[in-house]
Order: structure tokens, then sequence, then C-alpha cells
């Protein structure tokens, strides 16, 4: 009695256990049912807000098609029939031939503008041919320097001497200021600020100085700047932004002489115009000097901005203006028969401005 009263009291366990076991699976089973029964659901009413969008959107559509009707397109003999079936046409649209390509365009040629350009013996032929204009005139021309002379009778030598004079200055005033230097910052080469100062003095300083004594010792100077670059003693900075100051400063002189070689033609007299002509024939001597010693020594970036046949060219010009010498020079009017110098100066002096003009657009469009 014992044994089944333990059986009977061991077997009340085991059935609770299979009976929670049960519920559990069948609590699952429900929760997975529910779950598809919830996913049928959902796509069903998917699919019928599918059509209902189809539909709506369907007269649009017709009506669109009987708007734009497409034309019949030839099928060739080697393609079955289309069979009324709307072809889709290929809507990509042909590059123009007008259209100008990025790659055909020439790639933008790095200048450098501000790093420091530094080769020994550089700079040499430029401040040589700043020297040699002026110095001819001074030492070895009949008589030396005029303007300052106590009897003027040769007033064509005087204003040619000053057009060259005032070249003389304009660029040593750019060589001690932005050639000699590396920028605003750095100081001065004494020799050249020294002959900056010298070439201001007054041209017709008669005595204590004289001018032409004055003009010498800048001249020294030069020579004294020339020797200290041979030496690695001091620098010139071949850079495009220190070119800019230079083709400015002739083209504004340039522009000065221009004006005087226009205004009132035909109403000055012979006297007065060959005072403007004689002085833009020095100015554009020196000027040429100084442009081929620049084309020399500055070769490599005239040529990257591809201004070299532009340089040449305002060379040219410049030289022509230096080279008229008539035997006197005539105001005659514009449009008559006697010769007007002063106007087929203008031509040559307005040519090299030009150039010059386009030099420095290009190289300031390099600097950054």
């Amino acid at each position: 009695m014992d044994n089944l009263n333990n059986d009977g009291n061991g077997g009340e366990p085991v059935a609770g256990k299979k009976g929670g076991i049960l519920a559990s699976k069948r609590f699952i089973l429900i929760v997975v049912i529910t779950l598809i029964l919830l996913w049928l659901v959902w796509t069903i009413l998917g699919f019928l807000e599918d059509r209902s969008a189809r539909k709506a959107a369907k007269p649009t559509v017709v009506a669109t098609e009987e708007t734009t009707a497409a034309p019949k397109v030839k099928t060739p003999g080697h393609l079955p029939p289309n069979n009324g079936k709307t072809v889709a046409r290929d809507t990509r649209v042909a590059p123009s031939k007008s259209t100008t390509s990025t790659e055909t365009q020439p790639p933008k040629v790095a200048v450098p503008t501000h790093a420091p350009v530094l080769d020994v013996g550089k700079g040499t032929a430029f401040v040589t041919a700043c020297m040699e204009p002026l110095a001819y005139e001074l030492n070895e021309r009949f008589w030396g320097w005029r303007p300052n002379d106590i009897l003027n009778v040769t007033d064509n030598v005087n204003n040619l001497q000053l057009g060259i004079l005032e070249v003389t200055r304009r660029t040593s005033v750019v060589l001690a200021e932005h050639l000699s230097r590396t920028g605003s910052t750095d100081a001065y080469v004494p020799s050249l600020e020294s002959a900056m100062n010298c070439f201001m003095i007054n041209s017709r300083q008669y005595w204590f100085p004289t001018a032409e004594s004055k003009y010498n010792e800048g001249l020294d100077e030069m020579k004294n700047y020339i020797r200290m670059l041979k030496n690695g003693e001091a620098r010139f900075y071949r850079r495009v932004d220190n070119l800019v100051p230079l083709f400015r400063a002739f083209e504004s002189m340039l522009g000065s002489c221009d004006e005087n070689l226009v205004k009132n033609q035909g109403d000055l007299s012979t006297f007065k115009a060959d005072d403007y002509f004689y002085y833009s024939k020095g100015v554009a001597h020196a000027m040429e000097t100084i442009l081929e010693a620049t084309a020399e020594d500055f070769s490599d970036l005239i040529a990257s901005i591809q201004g070299t046949d532009v340089l040449h060219h305002a060379i040219t010009a410049l030289g022509h203006a230096a080279n008229m010498d008539p035997w006197i020079v005539f105001e005659g009017s514009p449009d008559g028969f006697i010769a007007n110098h002063r106007s087929n100066m203008a031509a040559h002096i307005s040519h090299a401005r030009f150039y010059l003009g386009v030099l420095n657009s290009a190289l300031t469009g390099n600097i950054q």
C-alpha cells in the first residue's frame, strides 16, 4: 500500500511538468500563427493599395499617349515586326560639336611668383643695360652732359638726354625696391639706394655738386652692385611680381610721351615740337636697351607666359622710334603735304606701349 501511495504521489509532479510544456508550446504556436496572419493581411492590403494607385494613374497615361502619338519607325528587314508595340526611343542627346571640351583647353602654366629665383651672375645684363645709355651721354658724347650748360644751343640733344635720364631713374627705383629684395621687409642694398638718390638730382644742377658728377657717382654704385652679384654678395630676384612694377613704370612713361606727341597736332611750332620728339626718342633708346637685357635675364619667366614674341614686338617698336633721325622735325598738319614727325614717332611709341600693356596683363594674371 505504501508503494502504491508513493507511486501515486510521485506521478502527480510528472503530469504537471508535461502539462506546463504543452501549454508553452501552444502559446508559441499561437504567437507564430498570429504573426503569419498579420503578415498575410499586411501583404494583401499593400497589394490592393498598389492596384488602386495604378488605376488612378492609368487615365493620365492614356491621355498622354493619345495626345503625343509616337511616330512610326521603319523596322529593318532582318528584325521581327513590332506588332504595334511601343518602342522605347533613345532620348540621349549627342554632344554638340560646338561644345568645347575641357580636355582641349590648354593647361594653365604654373608661374613662380613669390618664391625667389636666384641665379648667381643673373642680373648683370639688366644692370649693365640700365647704365649704358646714361654712361654714354655723360662720358662719350661730344660735349658731355648738356642740360646744365650755361649756353644751351643744342636743345635736341638736351631733350634726348633728359629722356634717357628719366628711364634710368625709373629703372633704378624698381631695381632698388623690388628686383634686389625679397619683399618690403627686406633691407635695401646700400649701393642701389645710393645710386637711386644720385640719379634724382636736378638735371640742370651746375655745381656744388654738378649733375654729371652725381650721375657718375650713381653709375659707380651700380658697378659695385654688379661686382657683388658676381661674388655672390648680393641677390637679383627674377620673379614675375618683380617685373610688373618695371613694365608698369615703362608703360606710364610711354603714355606720357604718346600724349605729348599727339596733342595739338599742327598747332605747335617746330621748335616746341622737336622738344617732344627728341625726349621721346631718348626714352625709346634707353627703354629698348633695358628691355633687350630683360629678355635675356628673364627669358624663362617671360616664355612661361608666352610673352617672348610680345616683348620682341615692343623692343622692335622702340627700336624704330629710337632710329628716327630727320634733318628737321616738321610740324605739318595731319592731312597736309608736309610731314608731321611727332605723329610718326607717336605711332611707334603707341605700339610699344600696347605690347607692354599686354605683358602686364599676362603677368598680373599669373600672380596668385
